[in-house]
């Protein structure tokens, strides 16, 4: 098991540097399950007595081999990149969420409000366009105004900060954010059909923010 583990750690460092620097952010899904494969791999050769340290050595090779193959591939044949490491998709494009895109990504609206906060956006409402990467990440490019100088660069003073609030995720309505707002139904079904629809469970994402209203989006056909 010493010899094992010995040539085994040489392999995978060999293999590892062989592979590149990509940081774990950037790293493709692909990436990902081909690390956990090689690590499975491995350790399962270790404590195999019955299997001897040749075959731990020719294990991680090959596989390394393999994903360097399918990286040269991806970078020396254009047509070949998007379906070996995938293509970015618009989620957000004009401020308007592309729902087939998340249907596709397999992704619903309080994974994307997640992803949002982390980007330090917590609200859709700032949102110009968002890119969903190869590599799970989002990418954001807020609206001209949600861009501006800081009020300390201007030696301005504060103001209060107010939190958008989702009251309305895919059709259903959620009562207890509602009554957070300080709105009530009358007051959100007006608002509703001053914007053109006619029910709650026409909207698919609307949210609340003090001073600014009611933002809405309805299905999209």
């Amino acid at each position: 098991m010493t010899i094992k583990l010995v040539v085994g750690f040489i392999s995978l460092f060999l293999v590892t540097r062989l592979l590149g620097k990509t940081q774990i952010k950037q790293i493709t899904p692909f990436d990902f399950v081909s690390a956990m494969v090689m690590g499975e791999l491995f350790g399962n050769i270790i404590y195999d007595r019955e299997v001897n340290v040749f075959y731990a050595v020719y294990a991680t090779a090959l596989w390394g081999v393999l994903i360097l193959a399918t990286d040269y591939v991806a970078q020396k044949f254009l047509k070949t990149r998007s379906f070996l490491e995938g293509n970015p998709d618009v989620i957000i494009r004009n401020g308007i969420i592309d729902q087939k895109v998340m249907k596709k990504n397999m992704l619903d609206i309080n994974t994307l409000l997640e992803m949002l906060r982390q980007k330090d956006v917590f609200t859709v409402g700032d949102v110009e366009y968002a890119i969903l990467e190869a590599s799970g990440t989002l990418s954001v490019l807020r609206k001209s105004e949600a861009q501006g100088v800081r009020r300390a660069d201007l030696e301005l003073p504060a103001r209060p900060v107010n939190l958008a609030t989702a009251i309305i995720i895919d059709g259903e309505l959620l009562w207890q954010d509602l009554e957070n707002t300080g709105l009530n139904v009358k007051d959100l079904q007006e608002e509703i059909k001053k914007k053109g629809y006619k029910d709650v469970k026409d909207i698919f994402y609307a949210e609340w923010m003090e001073g600014r209203g009611l933002l809405l989006q309805g299905y999209m056909d």
